[in-house]
């Protein structure tokens, strides 16, 4: 509950931030934060008096170390977009360290204004103490939000990235091969059937190829995720082929019991493209020039 003596603080620091708001606007216009980066002065005073608004805001509301508050969830935007502005390894520690210093310029003016008001010791600390919490939850909104983002883009990145390393390739009409690298997990796997399952649509293809050779190590899960997608690729149409099976892999498939049941395995992608090829009633002949010259 707040008291009589913290409710006629909030009203002071209110009144303070309302008639010293012209001399604030200045001094954060050339603060590290709102300083920092050049661009329009006039778009510069503009983001600060919304900060201020945003700030007196609070505090007459007594939520002024609320972060999820009405006042600051305003300027949680333009936050974000000022953190934005600065070199990406800034964004964080850096940008708060320069939001802190904000309170320097704040708190000397509202000492200047205490004194020449004749405002006792008790109300000038209260004030302070309102003033600098105010700020610092803007830094706490600020990292929150901007942290939000990085996270936004990191998982984009991460599914860019997931995508890029399971191309679907169409190495003959109606034959399709998809290589998998690395360690499979529950979104690789997903994407990589996605993908596989909406390039056969596209290509009218009959053989996909889900070549392993990149493959760090073939677990249960990662026989499951094989089993299940030649299982949806024949629901398309499809037949499945699995190559890239090294010796290692195939001792630790036997060790697991892993069994691929009527999927058709590999030792190598050339051998796959073969299979691929006859399955779809091709013969692959040498050509007697090229044997002559040496060409294959």
């Amino acid at each position: 509950m707040t008291t009589t003596s913290e409710r006629q603080a909030m009203s002071i620091v209110a009144d303070f931030l309302d008639r010293r708001r012209e001399d604030l606007v200045d001094e954060w216009c050339r603060s590290p934060f709102f300083g920092a980066v050049s661009q329009d002065a006039d778009q510069v005073a503009r983001d600060v008096g919304e900060v201020l608004t945003a700030l007196r805001q609070a505090i007459a509301s007594g939520e002024e170390e609320n972060p999820d508050a009405e006042a600051f969830s305003d300027v949680r935007a333009l936050l974000t977009a000022l953190a934005g502005q600065f070199d990406r390894d800034d964004v964080t520690a850096e940008t708060a360290v320069k939001m802190t210093a904000l309170k320097r310029p704040l708190l000397r003016l509202w000492h200047e204004d205490a004194k020449g008001g004749g405002r006792d010791g008790d109300v000038a600390g209260e004030g302070a103490l309102l003033l600098a919490g105010a700020v610092d939850t803007l830094r706490l909104v600020l990292l929150t939000t901007t942290l939000s983002v990085v996270k936004e883009t990191v998982a984009t990145q991460r599914e860019q990235l997931t995508e890029l390393s399971t191309p679907v390739i169409l190495m003959w009409d109606g034959v399709l091969a998809i290589p998998l690298i690395g360690t499979l997990d529950s979104m690789r796997s997903q994407v990589a059937t996605e993908s596989l399952l909406h390039a056969i649509l596209t290509h009218r293809a009959r053989v996909a190829i889900l070549d392993i050779t990149g493959v760090e190590t073939v677990d249960t899960m990662v026989a499951q995720h094989l089993l299940k997608t030649a299982q949806a690729a024949r629901l398309m149409g499809a037949e499945c082929v699995i190559s890239g099976i090294r010796p290692q892999i195939a001792t630790t498939m036997v060790q697991l019991g892993i069994e691929l049941g009527e999927v058709v395995s590999k030792a190598r992608l050339a051998d796959a493209f073969k299979y691929a090829i006859n399955k779809l009633g091709l013969i692959v002949t040498e050509d007697a020039g090229a044997a002559e010259t040496g060409l294959r």
